[in-house]
Formats: C-alpha cells, structure tokens, sequence
C-alpha cells in the first residue's frame, strides 16, 4: 500500500526549499508519521498529551515523558535537523545509482562520517518486511538467481602482499591464486523476482549451498509456484518440493520461450552499477544494507501499471522510518558478528568516491 503526500516535494529543488524552513519540515514530518494529526506518544501509545511550541516536542501524561517526531524513527537521537534529514531521505531515495557520504555530505555541510551514518539509517528503513510471498495465489512464475560481489579477477596481483591493500574482501583469494565464478571468495547474494508483481527480493547469503538456497525459496515462494533459473545444481531439488522448475543453460541458450532469468540478471546489473559506479568499495559487513537500498528503489519504480513519481518514492520511504532504529555500535558491529568475516565492519571508510 502507498501513502500519498499532497505537499510533498516533486524535485530536489522543491525539497531543499520546503525543508530550509524549520516549521514546514515539522510540519511534514509530523503529517507524515501521524496522518491526520493524531499524535500518539511512541513509548506508551497513548493521546494525552499536551504541546510545547517552541520546542517543538509533546509531554506525555501517561508516561510522564517527552517525545519529539523522531523519536521511535532512524532519526532519534540525531542533532541532525529535520531540514538534512529529510532532503537526505528524498535524494536516497530517488537517486538511481544511491548517493555517496562524501557527495551527500558537501551538499548538506555535515561532515562524512554523520552523512555515512545517516545513510545507513535511511538504508534501514529502506527494509521490507518479506510478509508477502511470490507466486501469487495461483503460483505465477517466478525468476530465482545468485550473483557474487567483488572485485574483477583481473585487476587483482596473485603475488601481492595481503597487508599491502586495505580491502581485505580477497585475501583468501590472493593466497590461491586467481580465481572467477563461484569458486572465489566474493559475497553470494541470492535473488528472486516475483514476474507478474514486478518485484524483487534480495540478501545476502553466507553460501549458495543447496540448503540455504531452497531454505530462502521456502520462505518467500508459494508452495506449488513456478520457479525459473538457470541450470545451476542447487536448484535441481525444486520438483521434490512440489516446484514447477524449468532451467536454462547459459552455455547454450539465454532464453527458451518464458523461460529465462533475464529479469533478475536486470536487477543485478543495476545493484552492481550502483556498488562499482558512486560506492566502490564496500564491506561485506554492510553489504545487505545496499542491497536493501537498491531493492527499494527497484520495487518502487515507475511501471504502466503504477505511476509512481520521485513525489512518490520519498512519501512512501517517510511512512517507512518509524519502529525502526539503528545506533552506531550496532552498524560498526561493535559486540556482533558477520556471517562473511571475522572482524565486523570498522566505520565509514567503506566508501570511496
């Protein structure tokens, strides 16, 4: 379901005007966490509550406590104002190859560690939830892929010294020599697209061994549904689970009739244009949050039969910021582990622009 914004900027331009005034970027803000008006105190829910105007915050009787409009969102906490957040949130979220920290860091005078922190945030809302499955009731068809993330074979020294470079996605790959395909130690990341839906799924895997693929297509494909992938082995059990499957061999043929995976590998050049093109280098660590970020933007794009504008986009992705939160020690992996390295992700030195 898409919420519409009757305000709500149509170019950055418009954006960058509207949110410069302190008053309408509340105002928004607030339009669009509580159509309507009806403000309700994000800790206990409820809607007794008074108003203090020149702070711009409400004092709650339950709980006895204030909230702002950031509170419960990617925003709490941030001394960022609403005018940066939410010009940031429009150009994430309409910019076709992402934005990186060091570009939307000069355009907002912040410095680029806050702007890398910003993004992911906005990353983070950028989330779906999955509830939905593929398919269809009547079990349309649906396109299922892997592709692998990193660096060109080529451009790779098999004798370089493994502390010589900070991109340490290839050090394994260094110690054994060249290697393309599914044979080097590149991130997995599987991929579906639902056909009739026009709508993609993407994560990040720690392998694409047979069990975490079908784990993946078990939870995200009706039961009976039609699936279409290329003649890859993991894929080769789908009919013992009651899949309609049909494959193609890239070696000999990239289409058979509708039988193809030319929709998912479409997603996949643009997801990679992305990362090679504006983020350049990023760690598997934080990987999954591009790909979220590209998943959104693919998913709500215009199509003949949903007429969505950039006006669109930001609406939708402001609905999207609440219940969602993401702090610093979590994102830099402080007390967490990867599912694709031992040390976590280090801070904003994953972007290079």
């Amino acid at each position: 379901m898409y919420y519409f914004y009757m305000d709500a900027p149509e170019t950055l331009l418009q954006a960058i005007t509207m949110f410069s005034d302190p008053q309408r970027a509340f105002e928004a803000a607030v339009e669009f966490r509580w159509p309507g008006g009806n403000v309700t105190c994000p800790r206990c829910n409820q809607a007794k509550h008074s108003f203090v105007k020149t702070r711009r915050l409400w004092f709650c009787y339950v709980c006895k406590k204030q909230f702002t409009v950031k509170v419960g969102t990617v925003m709490e906490d941030s001394p960022i104002g609403l005018d940066k957040w939410m010009t940031a949130i429009w150009m994430l979220a309409n910019c076709k190859n992402g934005i990186s920290s060091y570009e939307l860091g000069k355009v907002l005078g912040v410095r680029q560690n806050s702007a890398w922190f910003m993004l992911h945030r906005i990353r983070k809302a950028m989330q779906e939830s999955g509830d939905i499955k593929f398919g269809g009731p009547e079990g349309g068809p649906v396109e299922v892929d892997e592709t692998y993330v990193g660096g060109d074979a080529k451009n790779k020294h098999k004798k370089a010294p493994l502390k010589a470079t900070p991109d340490y996605w290839f050090a394994r790959e260094r110690k054994i020599g060249l290697k393309t395909g599914r044979g080097t130690d590149k991130v997995p990341v599987f991929g579906m697209l639902d056909r009739e839906a026009r709508r993609v799924r993407a994560k990040v895997v720690p392998n694409v061994k047979r069990e975490v693929l079908m784990d993946a297509i078990l939870n995200t494909v009706q039961p009976k549904g039609t699936i279409y992938s290329d003649s890859f082995p993991a894929y080769a059990s789908l009919p013992e689970k009651e899949f309609v499957h049909e494959a193609v061999n890239h070696l000999k043929e990239y289409v058979r009739g509708e039988i193809h995976t030319n929709g998912i590998d479409n997603f996949w050049s643009l997801l990679k244009r992305t990362l090679k093109g504006t983020y350049v280098s990023v760690e598997p660590f934080h990987l999954g949050a591009y790909v979220d970020e590209q998943v959104f933007r693919f998913n709500n794009r215009a199509t003949k039969d949903n007429k969505l504008n950039d006006k669109d986009r930001f609406a939708f992705l402001m609905t999207q910021v609440e219940g969602k939160r993401l702090t610093y020690a979590e994102l830099t992996g402080k007390g967490t582990d990867s599912l694709h390295q031992q040390t976590a992700g280090t801070g904003p030195e994953d972007e290079i622009f």
